[in-house]
């Protein structure tokens, strides 16, 4: 804000002058200053606010339309008095231009008409004297119409036959004039002032030299040389200077079209940029640029505006992609948030809960979270929660998993007691014994699973235990498969999946049922094949007894069929 207070402290300089003609230039360049000091401080306060946002902090944008204001006022007020002088100078040289063709036509008729030396010689003092008088005249007729007024008075002069030593005096002093005007010249000519102070020094001079009466004929040529050796010479300096400072404008122009370039070249990378990281060092690679494009001095004023709004316009639009790219990227960090805050809630829900299910919906909730991706500078919070959550859900899991492997521990211990029970049996009768075994199978099932690995272990023990109490008791094929199957179907009423055990059993019966009727039908189609053959009677009645027993089985499998509970 300083260097803005001290540009607009500059600018009011100006405004307590009279003249404002001369000072275009450099009221311009203070509003470019300004303009391009004003659009730094722009940019520096929107990066502070953007860096600001970005580690979550918040800062107040500065306001410049006060100074700004106050400024552009007093530029534009300056700049109207300016062009109001302009016109007026304009005007008031116009009129000295009318004014000296009138003085120009007056000299015109005394050296035509007057015969009458002294009233000639008066007239062109008077003349001459108010000739002096009148100022400025448009710069493009300056040259004619000194000259012709000149020619005028040289003509003047030399028609004059009258008053030698006056005459002679004259010559005397305007050759001391111009010799003085000649010094001063050559002076100028080899000091190194301003380019703007030697025009406007060489043009006073010029006029100076012109308005100095004429010298003696034989001095003429040689002060005329001079002058003009010592004149070009100065021409050729401002000359030299313009085409010096041409050159280094152009120069100027070609470094800021390369900056320009480069601005471009670096929105388009920001068109593809994806990553904070990657912004990040655009962003300061524009920076770099900027600070380049400060320090390249001005160019030919038409190409350096257009150079210039180039620039910015490139600078506009990488901050406008910024922008916009900023607020993509906070949009899809906000539904990554939102989306990670569901994954959050849900997790919380299941961290008291427990099965298998609960446990692969948690393991599918952490593979949902790697998924949705970073959530920025909110990722290590919504992690603690999600991961406590997790951790609350296992760390119960692991609770429950001890409990139940002490569960299955007691009950292998009870499943050895029921089979020692078994080992123990001795039985009275055959009816009384099947009912014993039968409790000892129905208690052996009710007592739930056992660790897997002794479950075999276990089931073997107990198999043979009743294998041995079976046979204890002297049963037959037929009633040991009898009972045997009424112990498997008490061990499948007391499974936790009984229904998909006994549809499965079910479908096993049936099965076998049809598999002993296709034998059936087969064996009676085979044997129609023999019934006219030697021997068939014997074959017949072979068959007749496989059927016998195939009828038998399958009558089992139905009985069997209904001892299953409809489910």
């Amino acid at each position: 804000m300083e260097q803005l207070n001290t540009l607009l402290d500059q600018l009011q300089t100006y405004a307590l002058r009279d003249d404002l003609v001369p000072c275009g230039k450099e009221i311009n360049d203070l509003k470019i200053s300004f303009e391009d000091t004003l659009l730094e401080m722009e940019r520096v306060n929107q990066i502070q606010m953007l860096e600001a946002r970005d580690a979550g902090e918040t800062i107040d944008s500065t306001d410049f339309s006060e100074i700004k204001n106050a400024f552009l006022d007093l530029y534009k007020r300056l700049h109207e008095q300016r062009k109001q002088q302009i016109l007026l100078k304009d005007a008031l040289e116009k009129e000295n231009l009318k004014l000296k063709r009138s003085l120009i036509e007056d000299l015109k008729k005394i050296i035509e008409s007057e015969e009458n030396i002294g009233t000639a010689f008066n007239a062109y003092k008077s003349i001459h004297e108010t000739w002096k008088k009148v100022g400025d005249i448009p710069r493009d007729q300056r040259d004619a119409v000194q000259k012709e007024y000149s020619r005028l008075i040289e003509i003047f002069f030399y028609t004059m036959r009258i008053y030698r030593e006056i005459k002679t005096h004259d010559y005397k002093r305007n050759s001391q004039n111009k010799q003085v005007v000649l010094h001063k010249l050559q002076q100028l000519r080899n000091e190194e002032e301003d380019i703007k102070t030697v025009e406007q020094q060489l043009r006073t001079l010029q006029d100076e030299w012109e308005e100095i009466g004429p010298v003696q004929n034989e001095e003429w040529d040689a002060l005329k040389t001079k002058y003009w050796e010592v004149v070009r010479q100065i021409y050729d300096k401002i000359n030299a200077h313009y085409e010096a400072q041409r050159q280094v404008y152009e120069k100027n122009i070609e470094a800021k079209k390369a900056l320009v370039l480069q601005m471009q070249e670096l929105c388009v990378h920001a068109g593809e940029a994806n990553s904070f990281k990657t912004w990040d060092a655009l962003t300061e690679k524009v920076k770099s640029v900027q600070e380049e494009y400060k320090k390249i001095g001005p160019g030919a004023r038409k190409e350096n505006d257009l150079v210039w709004k180039q620039f910015r316009t490139a600078i506009d639009a990488f901050f406008e992609l910024k922008k916009n790219k900023a607020k993509e990227q906070q949009a899809a960090l906000s539904e990554r948030i939102e989306a990670k805050k569901k994954l959050i809630l849900e997790a919380e829900q299941l961290k008291d809960s427990i099965g298998k299910e609960a446990t692969q919906r948690i393991i599918q909730l952490q593979k949902d979270w790697k998924n949705i991706g970073n959530s920025g500078k909110a990722e290590n919070q919504l992690w603690a929660k999600f991961r406590g959550a997790c951790d609350a859900f296992f760390a119960a899991k692991d609770a429950e998993n001890a409990a139940a492997d002490k569960a299955l521990e007691e009950n292998y211990e009870l499943k050895l007691a029921v089979i020692e029970k078994i080992k123990a049996f001795e039985p009275v009768d055959k009816t009384e014994g099947l009912a014993q075994l039968r409790g000892f199978s129905g208690e052996f099932t009710a007592i739930g699973h056992v660790p897997a690995s002794k479950k075999d272990q276990v089931y073997k023990s107990y198999k043979t235990a009743l294998d041995k109490a079976y046979e204890a008791l002297k049963l037959n094929q037929k009633e040991r498969e009898q009972w045997d199957f009424k112990a498997k179907l008490d061990e499948m009423l007391t499974s936790p999946d009984r229904v998909k055990q006994v549809q499965r059993e079910r479908t096993e019966l049936r099965k076998n049922i049809e598999r002993l009727e296709q034998e059936i039908n087969r064996m009676e189609t085979n044997l129609a094949f023999f019934a006219r053959s030697k021997g068939a009677d014997s074959l017949r009645s072979e068959v007749a007894v496989k059927v016998q027993g195939i009828q038998e089985q399958i009558s089992v499998l139905k009985q069997r069929l209904k001892l299953l509970p409809n489910e």
